[in-house]
C-alpha cells in the first residue's frame, strides 16, 4: 500500500499594519485617483519650468484676453499672460502653501497635543482652553486676520494658515492620547521604569500616527482653499507670481468677456481639494481597524 505525501503550503508571513492599511487602500478606487492626481501636482510643480511653454509673467498686448487657441491652450489673461503657463507655476503656490502650512501645524500641534493628553493636569487645562478659544473662531477668518497683521505675502500667509490649522492637531492628539495611555502596553512601559517622555514619544505617538496622517491629508485640502482665499484678497502670493487664488482676483472683472481666466484656476482648485479629500477618505477607512472588508 502505498501513502501520499501531502505538502502543507508554507505558512505566509502575517501582514503588518502599514501593509494591510495599503491592501485596503488599493482596494478603494476613489482614494487611488486622488493619489494618482496629487502624485501627478507634485511632478507638474517640481517640473514646472519644463513643462508650462510660456513665461508665465511675461506681457503680450497683442495676445490681451485671447480665447483658448492651439497657441494658447488655456487662452491669456487681461495683460496677454498664458493661462496654461500661470495654472502650471500656480501648482507650487498652492502645494507649497498646503504643505509647510500643515507641517507647521503638525510641528506646533502634535507635541501640544501630547503634552495636554499625557502631562501634567495644569498643561492640559491651559491648552484645552487656548484651543478652544482658538476654535471658537472661523478658520478662514482668523487666518485672514493674521494674514493682515503679518503682511501680504506668501511665506505669512503659510505661517498664518499653520498658526490658525494647529488647534485643530492638538485636540486630535488629545482626544487619542486620552485612548491610548490607558492601553496595557502602556501600563506595562510604565511599570518597567520608562519616563514619561519616553512613554509618549515612543509607544504613544506611533499608535496615533494613523489617524493624524489622515488629518494631514484632509487639512492640506483646507490649506489649499484658505491660501487661494488669502491670494484672492491680496494677502497671499503677490503679483507678477502665479497663484490660482490671484488669477481668480483678476477673472472676477472679465467673467463676461473672458470666462476661461476664471475656469482654468477654479478648476485646478477643484481637481487639487477633491483629490486630497478623497485619499483622506481612504486613508480613514484603510486605517479603520473595524474594517473587514
Amino acid at each position: 500500500m502505498s501513502a501520499g505525501v501531502s505538502t502543507l503550503p508554507a505558512a505566509s508571513r502575517p501582514e503588518t499594519p502599514m501593509q494591510r492599511a495599503w491592501r485596503r487602500l488599493k482596494a478603494r478606487k476613489a482614494a487611488m485617483f486622488g493619489l494618482v492626481v496629487i502624485l501627478a501636482l507634485v511632478l507638474i510643480a517640481i517640473f514646472a519650468p519644463l513643462i508650462a511653454p510660456f513665461d508665465p509673467t511675461r506681457q503680450s498686448w497683442a495676445a490681451v484676453r485671447k480665447a483658448p487657441s492651439a497657441l494658447h491652450w488655456f487662452g491669456t489673461d487681461e495683460v496677454g499672460r498664458d493661462l496654461l503657463s500661470r495654472v502650471i507655476f500656480g501648482t507650487r503656490a498652492s502645494l507649497a502653501a498646503g504643505v509647510v502650512s500643515v507641517g507647521i501645524a503638525v510641528a506646533l500641534g502634535v507635541p501640544l497635543g501630547l503634552l495636554a493628553g499625557y502631562g501634567p493636569r495644569w498643561a492640559d487645562t491651559v491648552l484645552s482652553r487656548i484651543t478652544d478659544a482658538m476654535l471658537a473662531s472661523p478658520f478662514l477668518i482668523l487666518a485672514i486676520a493674521l494674514a493682515a497683521f503679518l503682511g501680504p505675502s506668501l511665506t505669512n500667509a503659510m505661517i498664518a494658515i499653520g498658526v490658525t490649522a494647529t488647534p485643530i492637531f492638538i485636540r486630535l492628539t488629545r482626544g487619542q492620547v486620552m485612548t491610548v495611555k490607558v492601553e496595557d502596553y502602556v501600563e506595562s512601559a510604565r511599570a518597567v521604569g520608562n519616563p514619561r517622555w519616553r512613554i509618549a514619544v515612543k509607544h504613544i505617538l506611533p499608535n496615533v500616527m494613523p489617524q493624524l496622517l489622515v488629518q494631514i491629508t484632509l487639512t492640506i485640502a483646507m490649506a489649499v482653499i484658505a491660501e487661494a482665499s488669502l491670494s484672492f484678497l491680496g494677502l497671499g502670493q503677490q503679483p507678477p507670481a502665479p497663484s490660482w487664488g490671484s488669477m481668480l482676483n483678476s477673472a472676477q472683472r472679465f467673467l463676461t468677456n473672458a470666462p476661461w481666466m476664471a475656469i482654468w484656476p477654479g478648476l485646478a482648485i477643484f481637481v487639487t481639494v477633491l483629490s486630497f479629500n478623497l485619499l483622506g477618505d481612504g486613508l480613514r477607512d484603510a486605517f479603520d481597524p473595524r474594517e473587514r472588508g
